[in-house]
């Protein structure tokens, strides 16, 4: 009823176990069409031998059975349906976290997250529509009216020749005003899809719409799409109301073209009640299915236009290999990168970088804002995919090693760590699960949580606000230090740890990293000097290619307001990209 199809045959690949849900559902529509049949048949014998005056049992039972079995049938199709549904909408979530996870944190950073949480949210729940209400009836819609025709051409061949011209008039009425709920309800979800993404970031940045004037201004704006998803909601809802009534009024005058000869057969005696009750009982049953099916596809509408986004979104996400098909590192050895480079959609990061980290080397990077420094982080970390050149680990390609067990290698601190809303205690224990309170309490302490958990209600069972609120920067900055700690890994990667801080935050960070990278090998980003003195080697980005620093000789990062550093290039070894 619409340009796109039925069934997406890309959810069969996607979701292999609704193979076997699709031909039970089959199989139903094939036992209801024949339980149709058996009520019609033994509804027409019934009221045939009543009007004659005597009541046939045997008919009268079958009667109750076949009504029995069709309620049995329906349910049948219910719960089917539904656990489709569940199976399909759960299935979809868990490949759309692991698609934007495979696709990594530069793809995410380019998305709407409302969009991306509107989708996995509200929008696959719209499925439950499509899977209970249309795919069941779309299966009758082919099989009862098949049958129906086949046992009509045996009792009565002139009105299974109207039932087969007027039939095919529903899906063709059905499919001119699909096509319109198609546009409108696509029109409604891309609406909506805004609506959530808008709300979302606005939201995020409430307190800087409030200090520069702009909150009133945000509410209107949300207004204005709010009014805009209702228009579009309603212009959707008076589409399938039209489509409701002309399926109507085509199926009722469709019914009358077959009801009407009948009738005038009957009178003249040319045919028998009992077939012309069969076919007065069976010639809406033809329609029904059509009819249902037509009315119930404009509700699933929603659901199906954001199964293709999801399925989409799933396309584009990188194939994964199997954990089997991949080299394990267990150990952190030497590091290499040959001639890498990472070029994104409107500039190159990095250009043709030769570089190698020994086992306990202390490496500083330092550059401009924007040249490079935390692709070069991403590049380690698995999160960027180097669009020529390779990075080797003991001889084993990163991009055929297994990342899992590579990234147990490693502890990063970002710029800016995301702590959830939960217990200090469990935001420590991120990557490390397992690790006893004990353990937690020794890396707390190493990162110089101490007196934080000291002014802090409950200590480390405290629980933290959204995005860690209750701590100030330069505390949520010693939590991700403390994750490192325990994560105890021999590699140490840090983007910026002292950046945003405040004097007193920047020594206790500072004194928390000379421990934590103590005979570790470690790549720092500095933007302030003071991480220099705990680097042997230091390497400068600017314009996507390293060079290498000597390390008597580098000049003091100088901070602009933006945070940018610019170092001198007297401290260069060489203008070449490479660095060694």
């Amino acid at each position: 009823m619409s340009r796109r199809p039925p069934f997406d045959p890309r959810l069969l690949r996607r979701v292999p176990s609704t193979r076997r849900q699709v031909a039970v559902l089959g199989g139903l529509g094939v036992i209801a069409a024949a339980l149709v049949l058996a009520q019609a048949t033994t509804l027409a014998d019934l009221l045939a031998t009543a009007a004659g005056g005597r009541l046939d049992r045997a008919a009268l039972l079958g009667f109750v059975a076949a009504v029995a079995g069709r309620a049995t049938v329906l349910w049948a199709q219910g719960a089917v349906s539904a656990r489709m549904a569940a199976t399909v909408k759960a299935a979809l979530r868990t490949n759309l976290l692991d698609a934007v996870g495979q696709r990594g944190p530069g793809w995410l950073a380019g998305q709407q997250a409302g969009r991306i949480a509107t989708l996995a949210g509200r929008g696959l729940d719209a499925l439950d529509a499509y899977f209970t209400g249309y795919l069941p009836q779309l299966v009758l819609s082919v099989t009862v009216p098949v049958a129906v025709l086949a046992r009509l051409t045996f009792a009565d061949w002139s009105s299974a020749l109207i039932i087969a011209a007027t039939l095919p008039l529903i899906p063709v009425f059905g499919a001119l005003l699909g096509w319109q709920a198609q546009a409108a309800t696509e029109r409604q979800w891309r609406r909506l899809s805004l609506l959530g993404g808008h709300f979302l970031d606005m939201v995020a940045g409430l307190p800087t719409l409030r200090v520069f004037g702009r909150a009133r201004a945000q509410v209107d704006v949300v207004r204005r799409m709010a009014d805009g998803h209702r228009a579009a909601t309603m212009k959707t809802l008076r589409i399938a109301f039209l489509s409701g009534l002309v399926l109507e009024l085509v199926a009722t005058l469709s019914v009358a073209l077959v009801a009407v000869p009948i009738g005038l057969r009957l009178l003249d005696g040319g045919l028998a009640l009992q077939t012309a009750l069969l076919v007065l009982l069976l010639a809406p049953e033809a329609y029904l299915p059509l009819r249902t099916a037509g009315s119930r596809f404009h509700a699933s509408m929603e659901g199906l236009t954001a199964l293709d986004d999801a399925l989409t979104v799933l396309a584009g996400a990188p194939a994964t290999t199997a954990s089997a098909d991949k080299v394990p590192l267990l150990t952190a050895g030497e590091i290499r990168f040959e001639g890498v480079s990472v070029e994104y959609e409107r500039t190159t990061a990095l250009r043709d970088v030769t570089l190698t980290i020994r086992p306990g080397d202390r490496i500083a990077v330092i550059g401009p804002s924007g040249a490079g420094k935390s692709t070069l982080i991403g590049l380690l970390l698995g999160n960027v995919v180097p669009t020529g050149g390779r990075i080797t680990v003991d001889g084993v390609d990163l991009a055929a090693a297994d990342l899992e067990q590579w990234r147990r290698q490693l502890a990063w601190v970002p710029q800016r760590a995301h702590l959830f809303a939960a217990s200090l205690t469990d935001n420590i224990r991120l990557g490390q699960p397992e690790a006893t309170i004990e353990s937690v309490r020794a890396a707390a302490s190493a990162a110089a949580l101490d007196d934080v958990l000291r002014d802090l209600p409950e200590g480390l069972n405290t629980l933290l606000g959204e995005r860690g609120h209750g701590l100030s920067s330069g505390q949520r900055q010693r939590v991700a230090l403390a994750r490192a700690f325990l994560r105890d890994a021999p590699i140490v990667l840090l983007d910026e740890p002292t950046a945003r801080l405040d004097g007193v935050s920047e020594a206790a960070v500072l004194a928390a990293t000379r421990k934590l990278v103590a005979g570790r090998t470690a790549v720092l980003v500095a933007h302030r000097p003071a991480l220099l003195a705990e680097a042997d080697r230091v390497l400068r980005i600017e314009d996507g290619r390293v060079t290498e620093l000597t390390p008597g000789r580098v000049p003091e990062p100088v901070e602009v307001p933006d945070g940018v550093e610019r170092p001198d290039a007297a401290g260069d070894r060489s203008g070449a990209g490479a660095a060694r």
